[in-house]
């Protein structure tokens, strides 16, 4: 199975291949037991061992295609993506000619497994309410031939002939629709996950809107009057037309400085937050990750813009973990040596060339490390991406 990128990080690409595996694999085995056991006996007609055979590989096939394509489904477009109708055609008339033959091979009593996988299979593509009507009708005709099968081969027979292909397609059903149930609430989660990741931004995206609104709005409104106010006094008193502007351009600064701290206070970013926020934004996507800090080193050594800085770093490459590999490691390392700080970050799982990861962000960055002496570095060797940022400790100055 395939990983969709939306499931990077979430453990759902590992979760899809187990449920596949295992379902298709649990189906499979019982059809080949069950079934195809018999296919070489030598008692039975030949013609009924090739039509055996080949219902048996069609239904296999059909079976496979179907539930690969069921677990490319997000929960909520299972009901607006019909199934492969040709697949599910095919599928139906090999297990009816498996169940039409199997009563005929020794008497065999399990001809209605192959139907009931393939009633539990379709059944996978409905919504619930469709689901269940198509499970309950399945149970009744199960019972129906059951009871048909059972008098024809002998009365004494007939409560066991009823019961067990009515207990086969019941636990089939339970079964088959029951790890698929699992997949869902694990895609639901997931996405229920990345909602909330994004109203946080949205939120907080509302958050500065609003403080810059309410500085800005004050200041505005009070420099409008102002100004129209000193457009009208310019000839009757123009002395005070220029106390009005003065008080204008005042206004005008204060407006910018405030402007400036809201925002500041809104990007600022500091190395120590970073380094604790990417370990857990990293592991709350099951990524494995490290982090290497000696213990004799200590962020405080940096200046305030040296930790601003290399935040900055520590952001833009846990976006590129996240965003632009398929990493299942990460590790992310700090140190004093030589009176530079150093920090590195690294994952494996990286895709592609260096440059096509990079995008602007580390770019940029590079050049604001250069006007503050220091160095910003990124290679791409055997899928292990590795972002290497340097700042001299005494570091000030560059914003």
């Amino acid at each position: 199975m395939r990983d969709e990128p939306m499931e990077h990080g979430s453990g759902l690409g590992g979760f899809r291949r187990y449920t596949w595996w295992s379902l298709t694999g649990t189906l499979v085995f019982f059809l080949v037991l069950s079934v195809g056991g018999r296919i070489p006996d030598p008692d039975v007609p030949g013609w009924a061992r090739a039509l055996s055979a080949v219902a048996l590989v069609v239904l296999i096939a059909a079976i496979v295609v179907l539930l690969r394509r069921r677990l490319s489904l997000v929960p909520e477009g299972v009901q607006a993506v019909r199934p492969p109708v040709g697949w599910l055609a095919a599928g139906c008339a090999a297990a009816g000619v498996l169940g039409a033959i199997a009563p005929v091979i020794h008497g065999q009593r399990l001809w209605s497994l192959a139907p009931a996988m393939m009633v539990s299979v379709a059944a996978t593509f409905l919504p619930p309410p469709k689901r269940r009507m198509l499970v309950a009708a399945a149970v009744v005709a199960a019972a129906v031939l059951g009871g048909v099968v059972g008098f024809v081969s002998g009365g004494a027979q007939w409560p066991s002939a009823v019961a067990e292909p009515v207990g086969l397609v019941a636990f089939t059903s339970w079964t088959t629709l029951g790890m698929l149930w699992g997949w869902d609430v694990a895609e639901r989660l997931n996405a229920a996950g990345r909602l909330a990741a994004e109203l946080a931004v949205k939120e907080e995206r509302l958050r500065f809107a609003s403080d810059l609104h309410d500085i800005q709005g004050h200041h505005l409104q009070v420099i409008a009057l102002k100004s129209e106010l000193a457009a009208r006094l310019v000839e009757a008193d123009p002395s005070r037309a220029a106390a009005e502007m003065r008080e204008v351009q005042q206004l005008s600064t204060d407006a910018l400085r405030d402007t400036r701290a809201v925002a500041q206070g809104y990007r600022r970013t500091t190395l120590e937050e970073e380094i604790a926020n990417a370990a857990k934004v990293l592991a709350s996507a099951e990524i494995r990750t490290s982090v290497d800090r000696d213990s004799g080193t200590d962020v405080r050594n940096l200046s305030e813009t040296g930790r601003h800085l290399l935040g900055l770093v520590m952001r833009e490459a846990t976006t590129n973990v996240l965003r632009h590999s398929r990493a299942g490691r990460a590790r992310i390392a700090y140190r004093v040596e030589d009176g530079r700080a150093l920090l590195r970050v690294g994952n494996d799982g990286a895709t592609g060339s260096a440059s096509q990861r990079t995008g602007t962000g580390l770019p940029v960055l590079a050049e604001r490390l250069r006007n503050a002496e220091g160095t910003l570095e990124w290679r791409n060797e055997d899928g292990w991406f590795e972002v290497v940022a340097s700042l001299p400790t005494g570091t000030a100055g560059a914003k």
